[in-house]
């Protein structure tokens, strides 16, 4: 980290790094990891400084040099960095001080003068852990998938304490090019529903700029809402469970997610409505219009060993924000079959996937911030994101157990806030597991746990109707 770099020069931050920085878009990351045994302060300091730190990023701070913002390379003190607070062992309800801690958190802005990231050690025993490690990270360091990367290739896995994690692959499509007429048919056809898909798209887009809200629901966020106090809970559900309803119809198991995220929804939303139907009956308004923020990184994010390479050898590898939107309908009504919910969700992404509605608003984002500047960009940004409902992701993760320094983790929850919607769902795998997380504003979503078992059950529901309609073959 030589001293020159340290008094001058510095990387100018990208386009996306300087947006959410903006005050009304000032976003952070946050990562819960349980683990399954107490944690060493010492042990964890000591991967630190072998792992993260030598990262660019992690020991970089946000100066101003001639009114542009840079990234310069400074030496980190780990101590104001590993925060290690003074617990009671025998605090009551230690799941709500976790929650309370960690929502108290984001009443802070971080401190500026130093590398934006902090670690906070909590040797307390939860409900799903012995202890708990939570990451904080400005979201200008990086996006989710990237940091969540990065955080995933400073662990081990559990069986073999040398080796990185391994993380399933998605599998290219393959060629329908059989030749002939059809091919050239399809092939047209195909192309013709991207230019229209795209038009309408970006259409709706533009429109959700201007005036195009969702239906204010008993989920839907007021103005400020970015700047109020977050809650984060999470909950686990059976890996197997979602690929055994995604096996027998056919689909990925980010249809299923959103899926189940449609019917949890309508199962929450028919419950806070409740206009006195009768047992079994809707209280859901028809027509509401709700729609998520899906946020699209366009650049293929790093391996995890690309990443561990990184940092133990000095290599480079492809790093930054380059951020599109896609706006997702959901249907929310209370179905009799629950199948339907995720038949209707497969349907609509299949939809948006033949559009190029995500690579188009990063051209405009892109466009509008080198021409208007930051706070145009910022000001159409909030606009979208508070027009909408709520914002979910999904990321894939481990194939097995691992261990961070040392340290066997029971769940990893990544989540985000700062953003100006009321519920973010972020679905994160980990070996056999699904975990759920939830960041809700409390003051519109007073009960979250209740929304997050509503998510549950929804995928109990939807797997019995699997196996009760026997669609099941030859699962694996």
């Amino acid at each position: 980290m030589g001293d020159g770099e340290s008094s001058s020069g510095g990387q100018p931050l990208s386009p996306a790094a300087r947006l959410f920085h903006a005050p009304r878009i000032n976003c952070y990351i946050i990562a819960f990891m349980g683990c399954k045994t107490k944690i060493n302060p010492d042990v964890v300091k000591a991967g630190l400084e072998q792992t993260l730190l030598k990262h660019p990023r992690f020991s970089s701070k946000l100066v101003v040099d001639c009114g542009k913002k840079k990234w310069r390379r400074t030496t980190v003190n780990l101590e104001d960095h590993v925060i290690i607070p003074d617990l009671d062992p025998e605090v009551d309800f230690p799941d709500q001080f976790l929650e309370d801690y960690i929502s108290n958190l984001t009443r802070n802005p971080m401190d500026l003068s130093k590398p934006l990231w902090e670690l906070h050690l909590l040797n307390m025993k939860t409900s799903d852990a012995e202890a708990v490690g939570v990451f904080r990270i400005h979201h200008s360091m990086g996006d989710g998938a990237s940091l969540v990367s990065l955080l995933l290739a400073c662990t081990r896995k559990t069986s073999d304490p040398e080796a990185v994690p391994s993380v399933p692959v998605k599998k290219r499509a393959g060629s329908t090019n059989s030749g002939g007429f059809w091919w050239l048919f399809i092939a047209v056809w195909s192309g013709l529903r991207l230019i229209w898909n795209t038009l309408v798209d970006m259409l709706v887009f533009m429109a959700t700029i201007v005036f195009l809200k969702d239906t204010k629901t008993p989920i839907k966020g007021s103005p400020g809402v970015e700047l109020n106090t977050k809650k984060f809970v999470h909950g686990t559900v059976n890996l197997d469970d979602i690929k055994l309803v995604k096996n027998a119809l056919n689909m990925t198991i980010n249809d299923v997610i959103l899926g189940i995220t449609q019917a949890g929804l309508s199962r929450y939303l028919n419950r806070k409505y409740d206009l006195g139907a009768k047992q079994g009956e809707s209280n859901i308004p028809k027509n509401i219009r709700l729609r998520t923020a899906i946020l699209v990184n366009l650049r293929p994010t790093a391996g995890i060993q690309d990443l561990a390479d990184m940092m133990a050898k000095g290599s480079r590898t492809r790093w930054g924000n380059l951020i599109g939107y896609i706006l997702l309908p959901f249907s929310i009504a209370l179905q009799e079959d629950p199948l339907d919910y995720v038949r209707q969700a497969k349907a609509t992404i299949d939809r948006k996937k033949l559009s190029l509605e995500a690579i188009l608003t990063f051209v405009c984002a892109e466009l509008v911030l080198r021409i208007f500047g930051v706070k145009v960009a910022a000001a159409i940004t909030h606009r979208i994101l508070f027009n909408t409902t709520m914002a979910v992701s999904s990321l894939i993760g481990p194939l097995e157990e691992i261990s961070f320094y040392g340290h066997p983790m029971a769940y990893l929850a990544p989540s985000v806030y700062g953003h100006p919607q009321a519920l973010t769902l972020h679905f994160q795998h980990y070996s056999e597991k699904m975990t759920i997380a939830l960041a809700v504003d409390p003051n519109v979503i007073p009960d979250p746990h209740q929304l997050c078992d509503d998510l549950q059950e929804s995928l109990k529901l939807i797997k019995d109707a699997v196996l009760k309609e026997e669609l099941i073959k030859d699962v694996v």
